[in-house]
């Protein structure tokens, strides 16, 4: 299993666009200290990342595919959400997959997507 690294620089608008909005599970969280930089696990179904708001562990900007089941349940769930900073639609591709991004506070890039049958 590959487990990318975004970068965060708010704990609290990463949890509302993640858990809130997206529907991940916190699964756990660390910090060495009180004050230093939180690192957190999430996961949605198969599909795991680790959030970190320490300068050394990721660029912001990244981007990964996420595959799931129902790409237009999904989408409907969340568009149902009274998440104000995004409306995310689903578009075909011409290799064949229906596709929906969503970008989270600091660029990073989610697309979630079904291949067609």
């Amino acid at each position: 299993m590959i487990t990318p690294i975004f970068r965060i620089f708010d704990v609290e608008k990463a949890k509302r666009f993640y858990i809130d909005f997206l529907g991940f599970k916190m699964d756990w969280e660390h910090r060495y200290e009180e004050h230093m930089p939180l690192y957190m696990r999430i996961s949605l179904h198969d599909a795991v990342i680790h959030l970190s708001e320490h300068h050394g562990d990721a660029s912001p900007g990244g981007a990964i595919r996420v595959k799931i089941d129902n790409v237009e349940e999904y989408h409907s769930i969340l568009l149902n959400k009274e998440y104000a900073y995004s409306k995310p639609d689903i578009e075909g591709t011409p290799w064949d997959t229906m596709e929906l991004t969503v970008i989270d506070p600091f660029s990073n890039r989610i697309i979630f997507y079904e291949e067609k049958l």
